[in-house]
């Protein structure tokens, strides 16, 4: 069985303000890791967007490597509490058990599936993902874009990202956020921090 190719992640450009359109789907923007997931016969790697290879998710590359096929997943590594919303300071510390929220299929089975319109995609990677105990399925709505905005700012989660539906992978991809999001607060300073040990 040929192996995945190295894939880069599309990017998301970002938006001010929500919007309707019946030509988009509208997910949920979870706050954690961007990571591909490479999976194989032989196990799972982790890969950031700028390419490395994280090594303290262990055991959720262990579990995501029982998956029934060989396969590349775009997602997000996340730290949820008991109601399902992220702990992003929690998943910093590496404290807990994190999971990993797919949004995309890249590559299965030795086929690029990227060309395809996304909800083809999609249909697919629920059918890789279905009922398993460390990855969530992405859920999307279609067209109402501000009405999940309004809820995500209820309920103080991150924002929301926008995809064209028919579009192949990484065309038309944008990001909302929440600028209320309460977890924003201090994250700037926090990475500075990190930022000046390591330099």
């Amino acid at each position: 069985m040929l192996a995945p190719p190295v894939l880069n992640p599309a990017e998301l450009i970002r938006l001010q303000s929500p919007f309707d359109d019946h030509r988009f789907i509208f997910e949920l923007k979870h706050d954690g890791f961007r990571a591909l997931a490479y999976v194989t016969p032989n196990g799972c790697r982790l890969v950031s967007r700028r390419g490395n290879i994280y090594k303290s998710f262990r055991s959720l590359c262990d579990s995501l490597s029982t998956l029934d096929c060989s396969a590349v997943l775009d997602g997000e590594i996340v730290m949820l509490d008991e109601t399902g919303r992220p702990k992003f300071y929690d998943l910093l510390r590496r404290r807990g058990e994190p999971v990993f929220y797919a949004f995309d299929c890249l590559w299965q089975d030795g086929k690029d599936l990227r060309p395809l319109p996304l909800l083809r995609r999609k249909e697919k990677l629920e059918r890789i993902v279905r009922a398993h105990p460390s990855v969530l399925f992405a859920q999307h709505v279609e067209s109402f874009g501000c009405q999940l905005f309004d809820i995500v700012r209820e309920r103080d989660l991150e924002g929301i990202v926008a995809k064209r539906k028919d579009a192949a992978y990484g065309l038309d991809w944008f990001k909302i956020r929440n600028n209320e999001y309460s977890q924003y607060e201090g994250r700037r300073e926090l990475f500075e921090k990190r930022s000046s040990r390591v330099s």
